[in-house]
């Protein structure tokens, strides 16, 4: 009987197989050992085990984007406070001073600032991710790892920015005699689907990036004002943004249609960049 062997990890796109059992021998004796090589199946695309395995390097180069982001400036870490509070300031002043816009009966730096801290971890995550690859192109070319793991160590560090931000925001909820209830529990429900969407979009623009690079440039326009509501909705970033805003202001809350298309948009696209960045992977040592 010939063992069927499974893939443990992936070398350039092709891969690596062991065996789960003995092998087989011709004879019985101490001939080669025959193993059955066969094309990975779909779903082993989605297969996270190797970042695991990789947790080790998946940490370090985690470390090391942080610590690269904060040698020698100036103001180190309070460049992650200060443009939030400066952009949430800003906002504040031209909708809810000039232009008088309801914000739900909330302060208007309060409701900017929360919108800001979850769209920064979005558009943070999806910046590093798609200049990932390109970034590190050396390793890439020339020492083998799973290159899924430098979309995912981006992150991480942006995880630790994203989290000095929220300390900053649970003060301006006290500072404004606000005390979070317990529809903050909801957040990390929120964040969780964020991260997924925002992976996911990083992973497609990663291994897009290492063909063409203009991809790390593209910007997002500002939404029309005249645009309807419902046409506003399909963009799965909304519902996700107003819950966690919802939940961290404790006022405020998503539709169950709004909140299940968010959710079946964003696994769909995070397992459509895990497969596509697969797809792509054998390709990027050649082309990078």
């Amino acid at each position: 009987m010939i063992p069927e062997l499974q893939p443990e990890s992936s070398l350039c796109g092709v891969p690596v197989l062991s065996t789960a059992g003995e092998a087989f021998r011709p004879g019985g004796g101490e001939g080669e050992i025959i193993v059955r090589i066969r094309p990975p199946r779909p779903w082993e695309a989605l297969d996270l085990r190797s970042l695991w395995r990789f947790r080790d390097l998946l940490l370090a180069l985690a470390v090391r984007d942080i610590k690269l982001r904060y040698r020698q400036t100036a103001l180190g870490v309070l460049w992650v406070v200060l443009q939030p509070l400066l952009a949430a300031g800003i906002f504040a002043f031209v909708f809810g001073r000039i232009a008088h816009l309801d914000s739900g009966g909330v302060p208007y730096v309060l409701f900017c600032y929360a919108g800001l801290l979850a769209w920064n971890l979005f558009s943070g995550v999806v910046l590093k991710a798609s200049g990932s690859l390109v970034a590190n192109a050396s390793l890439v070319a020339k020492i083998f790892f799973p290159r899924v793991v430098l979309p995912f160590s981006t992150v991480i560090s942006t995880l630790l920015d994203f989290a000095i931000g929220l300390v900053v925001g649970l003060a301006l909820l006290l500072a404004y005699g606000r005390v979070p209830g317990l529809a903050l529990l909801a957040a990390p429900f929120w964040l969780a689907f964020l991260l997924l969407l925002a992976t996911g979009v990083g992973l497609i623009c990663a291994a897009l990036a290492v063909a063409y690079r203009d991809v790390m440039h593209i910007l997002v326009a500002v939404i029309p004002e005249g645009l309807p509501r419902t046409l506003y909705k399909l963009n799965p970033i909304a519902p996700l943004i107003e819950g966690f805003r919802g939940a961290l202001l404790g006022q405020g809350s998503v539709g169950p249609r709004s909140a299940v298309y968010a959710i079946v948009f964003t696994i769909g696209v995070f397992m459509a960049g895990l497969i596509f960045f697969r797809r792509m992977e054998r390709q990027f040592a050649d082309v990078i």
